[in-house]
């Protein structure tokens, strides 16, 4: 009887990860720095201390780590986009809007209405140091993808699906014209 064969996934053509596990050396590091300071104010080496204070924010860190990598990962494949732990298939997708200016002088400018709809995600908006791509999806929804190096998504998702919508406008589908189901 023989084994079933994996077919081994595809590399994705985009990956964040969310954090890095090396967050978790700074409960090393900071037991290192209080037995440092410790021995500097004469009062030799104490492990008891520091070794609780390692344990206790290595600890604290990997939860806050671990957590990171589940709801603020991202992975593009092919076929499915992934955002935290929603995931949706490219072929759903339509069109990206265009990047959002950046605000310019003292005024307060005014969002683009992508930038208004629900982010991808169970997160309820856009992560911090993230920042949101806006996508029209099927049955006219829009939506927010995100990513820390969200330029690069967008060049790799406008590969994937050429339409983009013009920078004057939405498109037609995104206007409600009055008319009911």
């Amino acid at each position: 009887m023989s084994e079933p064969e994996s077919t081994p996934q595809p590399a994705p053509l985009f990956f964040e990860c969310g954090a890095s596990w090396y967050w978790v050396l700074c409960g090393p590091l900071c037991a290192g720095l209080l037995l440092a300071i410790q021995h500097s104010g004469g009062y030799g080496f104490q492990p008891l201390v520091p070794s609780v204070l390692m344990v206790l924010v290595s600890l604290m860190l990997a939860i806050q780590v671990k957590a990171a990598r589940i709801h603020t990962s991202v992975e593009l494949s092919a076929d499915t986009l992934r955002q935290g732990t929603e995931e949706i298939r490219v072929a759903d997708i339509l069109a990206i809007y265009p990047e959002a200016e950046r605000p310019t002088g003292w005024g307060k400018q005014e969002p683009q209405k992508w930038q208004e709809s629900r982010a991808l995600g169970e997160l309820s908006g856009v992560p911090r140091r993230k920042v949101g791509v806006g996508l029209r999806l099927t049955g006219r929804r829009t939506v927010q993808a995100w990513a820390r190096d969200h330029r690069r998504l967008r060049a790799v998702l406008t590969e994937l699906i050429p339409e983009t919508v013009p920078p004057d406008g939405p498109a037609a589908t995104d206007t409600d014209d009055g008319s009911s189901w």
